[in-house]
């Protein structure tokens, strides 16, 4: 595996378990298994790095959301896979337990107008773009207002299953998004 894949894996597990600012260089080469000069070599800066975990994790993401997609044949499916997608992320098992949205951890611990909090608040605006597409497409009443209140519900549940460890308040927000469709 190239040294940029396996700094980029162990910053992640390590970001995700501790924290980004509690995280240092030699704890990231260390996990990774390559030489300082290795992370250098890749990645320009320890910020730089951190952009890339939170593009990753977009990317990660998107990914479980596009699978669930993938296996859904309506609009309003669609919508309850964005919730399906938090719930696979949410089950994962992770070496540390669950700790929440790594995009939202990510986020806290950057300043305000930082490349990486904008990356994040990108994230979040694609995903309630998703439900707004998907709610259009259902004929939603109000697919705007719904797709927030959507998001909303997310970001809550995600935050409560974070603090919990466990998945089911992403479960019952998908029900509770389900029943608001209908279903």
């Amino acid at each position: 595996m190239p040294a940029r894949t396996r700094l980029l894996d162990a910053a992640s597990r390590l970001f995700y378990a501790q924290g980004m600012t509690a995280t240092g260089i030699d704890a990231i080469t260390a996990e990774a298994g390559v030489a300082k000069m290795s992370l250098y070599n890749n990645f320009s800066s320890k910020d730089e790095l951190i952009s890339a975990y939170i593009e990753a994790r977009h990317e990660e993401w998107l990914d479980l959301y596009r699978d669930r997609a993938e296996a859904t044949s309506t609009p309003s499916e669609r919508v309850l896979a964005v919730f399906d997608a938090y719930a696979d992320h949410a089950s994962h098992e992770y070496e540390h337990g669950f700790r929440g949205c790594g995009l939202l951890n990510a986020a806290a611990e950057l300043p305000v107008g930082s490349a990486g909090r904008d990356a994040v608040r990108r994230h979040k605006e694609q995903v309630e773009q998703i439900l707004l597409d998907a709610l259009v497409e259902a004929g939603a009443t109000d697919p705007a207002g719904t797709a927030e209140h959507f998001s909303f519900l997310l970001e809550g549940a995600m935050c409560r299953a974070g603090l919990e460890g466990s998945p089911a308040r992403v479960l019952a927000a998908r029900r509770l998004a389900a029943s608001l469709l209908g279903r």
